[in-house]
């Protein structure tokens, strides 16, 4: 089996959750690493043994070597970004969420189709074991959504990353945290949304985001949708998905699912890993080495880009 040599670029919060589920991938090797500041990047290759540094993605896509590039970087360069891997002949692996605009995600579509090549976005929900048990459940004919309730919840009332480190661009609820939740509430219902409504907070005075969000969504099956999302919520953190359904109701959270009654769903044997982030990218290889569509990939998510433009429309009063 041929090793596919990977560039990684963005060694934050993401882009070392990464480097640790590709050390758990077999016939896969990152080759190099790029992110702005060299003194830290360097140290986080050496720790993962990685050879090539820089900070300039452009010189990671002229070597050869190099197979395909996953992008952990700031959400307003994924598009250009993604296009240039593609350009280069690379493989792409674009984190969530594949371009802050409609357009954006709309070009990367467009060369993805043109080259053939593999181009894939880290909508990971779709990989979470949690989630896939009640996928699995769904195309079975055994449970049918009637409504998802669904809390992204943080606290970021400064621009700090995961890591409580120092950001240099900005979050956004809408085109990062609420794409995981649009997308994934199409691809649980099997249905398209057809309808999509969105209300905001005040525009915070630094930040220039809106610090809290409420959309509602409904699923040609019928179902609908209602997601809350915040950055000023102190605790807990993360997102909690409530599944309701004509079976059942579950509620999600990460790897973890439980039932209506607190009873914990082991979830371990979904999959070959309970850590979807690992999942996701073994996707993405698996894709790479039997030339074929990623679940996740730039065709399948970019309806979920087209709500999203929708809804900001909406927001901007358009």
């Amino acid at each position: 089996m041929k090793t596919i040599k990977v560039a990684l670029a963005g060694a934050g919060a993401f882009g070392i959750k990464h480097l640790d589920a590709i050390k758990l991938i077999d016939g896969v090797e990152v080759v190099s690493l790029v992110s702005r500041d060299l003194a830290k990047t360097k140290e986080v290759a050496d720790k993962y043994g990685i050879a090539h540094v820089s900070t300039d993605l452009a010189e990671s896509l002229a070597l050869k070597q190099v197979d395909a590039v996953i992008l952990c970087t700031p959400t307003q360069m994924h598009a250009t970004q993604a296009i240039a891997c593609m350009q280069a002949g690379k493989h792409v692996q674009v984190e969530i969420p594949l371009a802050d605009s409609l357009a954006g995600a709309e070009s990367v579509l467009a060369l993805q189709q043109k080259t053939g090549l593999v181009a894939m976005c880290g909508h990971t929900r779709r990989f979470n074991p949690s989630h896939q048990w009640l996928h699995n459940r769904i195309t079975a004919g055994q449970f049918n959504i009637q409504q998802m309730d669904v809390q992204t919840y943080f606290f970021r009332r400064s621009n700090i990353n995961a890591l409580g480190q120092p950001r240099s661009w900005t979050d956004h609820l809408l085109w990062h945290h609420a794409a995981h939740t649009v997308d994934l509430f199409a691809y649980q219902t099997g249905g398209s949304i057809v309808a999509a409504n969105a209300l905001q907070g005040p525009i915070h005075p630094g930040l220039g985001i809106a610090m809290d969000m409420s959309i509602q969504l409904k699923s040609s099956t019928g179902a609908i949708c209602t997601l809350s999302l915040s950055f000023n919520n102190d605790g807990p953190l993360g997102t909690f998905f409530r599944y309701i359904g004509d079976t059942g109701t579950y509620i999600a959270r990460y790897d973890d699912l439980i039932d209506a009654k607190d009873n914990k769903i082991d979830v371990s044997q979904v999959d070959v890993s309970m850590n979807g982030i690992e999942l996701q990218d073994r996707e993405f290889f698996a894709a790479i080495r039997a030339g074929r569509e990623p679940n996740a990939s730039v065709a399948q998510v970019l309806p979920c880009y087209r709500t999203l433009h929708r809804l900001d429309q909406q927001l901007q009063g358009a």
